[in-house]
């Protein structure tokens, strides 16, 4: 895996999306991180981790993994 900040960013906008419980939690956050980066996702970019190109995908598998603890993103 190698660091892009592309893929990066795009791994962190899905977690956002999937994982925050609304404008209070601290997942919630990383949408103004990623605003003040100046990062926006395509307008027909799916949140979906399979959708994510696969660096993006593995980055965001181990944000899962460590900040959820749950080992497996596969989706049906």
């Amino acid at each position: 895996m190698y660091f892009d900040r592309f893929d990066i960013c795009l791994a962190h906008w899905a977690f956002a999306a999937h994982w925050h419980s609304g404008q209070g939690c601290p997942i919630y956050g990383k949408f103004a991180q990623l605003e003040r980066l100046r990062f926006q996702p395509g307008i027909c970019q799916s949140d979906r981790p399979a959708d994510l190109p696969e660096n993006a995908r593995e980055i965001y598998r181990q944000l899962v993994v460590k900040r959820c603890g749950i080992h497996s993103t596969l989706e049906a």
